[in-house]
């Protein structure tokens, strides 16, 4: 089976997150972001709620070479029929690709037959031959259109295009054929809107960590686990646990198992530390939030605890400091570590050079730390600061932003990895891809409009 994802606004992080995700399946990225993945089992749509990096994804069912209104029309209905012809039935198109396209205010009328891609697609009379079509099979439908090619994922979700009621109906343009697919999920804006600026404990020094990225450190350090033929409980540790961003949405991933085909089941044991009193308390908060507005009754979690044996479905807190951590976690006993430790100043005023020199010990101490808790072969996520004179969106260059050696860049961190080494988390074809963009050291970029202090994403793993 082919699936199309639409990626977010930092396709190589996206695309790495799905690769950890789907490392049995086999990944190209055919345009900025699009990635098409072949795989021989079915996706379910619930995945969306997993894959930060993901604004849209579905399932490719026809592949045209010979591109005409009549091939499109045919190929849609096809796949796009209403199961209730009661109901109405709700459609809109999304096209990407490079040919000419006629909105859906265009003048143009009529079919021609011959009408290849390279001519340009109508959509309005795609859109009404379609409609046309639905009616004389006893299916009352409505045309969900917009002003721009495609439709963006609020139009589809508030328009219940990816219900049994609707479609959104994708055509996706690659060497010269036309894949058409239909839309299975969108990301759940909402939800992700709500735990973001809903979280009851919210400030700058606890950690403002944007769920999806918390979402797709999770992915690139624990998917890879999931591929194991047996039952597990692997028990994973956030030693600056801030608010708790990691620990709450790792817990919302208790489910993880659902991403597997067999079915086995995957549980986690969640470690939250800090050595601030207040962010045990805000992430304490913050989990009992979660607990409550997801109804996770199942879910335990000891503050202060004195073990870290493994209890399925289960996080404690602790009050430590990750540069003695080793003290009170177990040697070779973590399976992952996960964590945005404190990034430094975040506003105008400081002096750059002392805050990396900070950072670097802090960093360094740290590491030297999760090394011995750590199992072997164990992976660390985890995010670095990168400081620079202007903010990364306004170069010119796309391609600067991935470069820090870039003379814009005025600081960056380079603790000690002894004992670590860095994994490269983009698939090996794709290594060279002109659209991802990864550091010199093969580490992501991530960052806002206007940020001059963005967030380097690092895949570690300990040596044996």
């Amino acid at each position: 089976m082919k699936y199309f994802f639409i990626l977010g606004t930092n396709p190589t992080l996206s695309l790495a997150e799905l690769a950890a995700v789907f490392n049995h399946g086999e990944f190209s990225l055919i345009q900025k972001n699009i990635a098409f993945l072949d795989i021989d089992y079915e996706i379910r749509a619930n995945i969306i709620k997993k894959i930060g990096g993901t604004i849209k994804f579905g399932l490719i069912h026809s592949e045209l070479n010979s591109i005409t209104t009549k091939d499109i029309l045919k190929s849609v209905v096809s796949f796009s029929k209403s199961e209730k012809k009661q109901s109405k039935f709700n459609f809109g198109f999304s096209y990407y690709g490079k040919s000419k396209i006629y909105p859906v205010n265009s003048s143009i009328t009529g079919i021609t037959p011959q009408s290849e891609l390279s001519r340009g697609i109508n959509l309005k009379i795609l859109g009404m031959e379609f409609k046309k079509l639905l009616k004389l099979a006893g299916i009352n439908s409505r045309w969900v259109i917009s002003r721009a090619p495609t439709l963006s994922s609020v139009v589809v979700e508030q328009n219940k295009l990816v219900t049994d009621k609707g479609a959104e109906i994708v055509m996706i343009e690659f060497n010269k054929k036309l894949f058409l697919g239909k839309t299975i999920a969108v990301q759940p804006f909402k939800e992700l809107s709500f735990r973001d600026y809903g979280r009851p404990a919210r400030d700058d020094r606890s950690g403002m960590l944007p769920p999806k990225l918390a979402q797709i450190m999770i992915n690139l350090a624990l998917a890879p686990f999931l591929y194991q033929e047996e039952d597990w409980v692997k028990i994973v540790l956030d030693p600056f646990c801030g608010s708790g961003t990691i620990i709450t949405e790792a817990l919302l991933m208790e489910q993880f198992h659902s991403l597997v085909k067999d079915g086995i089941m995957k549980r986690f044991h969640l470690i939250g530390s800090d050595i601030s009193d207040q962010a045990i308390c805000n992430t304490k908060t913050n989990i009992e939030w979660i607990k409550k507005n997801y109804e996770l009754q199942a879910t335990s979690c000891e503050l202060q605890a004195t073990s870290c044996e493994p209890r399925a479905t289960s996080c404690e807190l602790r009050k430590i400091d990750a540069t003695q951590i080793s003290k009170q976690i177990q040697p070779n006993s973590v399976d992952a570590i996960i964590t945005e430790p404190y990034l430094g100043p975040q506003r105008n005023g400081f002096e750059i050079a002392k805050v990396v020199k900070d950072l670097e010990q802090l960093y360094s101490k740290s590491l030297m730390e999760f090394k011995k808790i750590l199992k072997p072969m164990g992976r660390i996520v985890m995010i670095w600061p990168v400081f620079q004179k202007k903010s990364l969106s306004s170069r010119s260059n796309a391609s600067d932003r991935g470069n820090l050696t870039n003379a814009n860049i005025k600081g960056s961190l380079s603790p000690n990895l002894s004992g670590f080494k860095i994994i490269n988390p983009i698939p090996a074809n794709l290594q060279k891809n002109i659209f991802l963009k990864l550091t010199a050291r093969h580490t992501m970029i991530y960052g806002r409009e206007k940020q001059r202090v963005w967030r380097e994403i690092v895949v570690l793993e300990k040596h044996n």
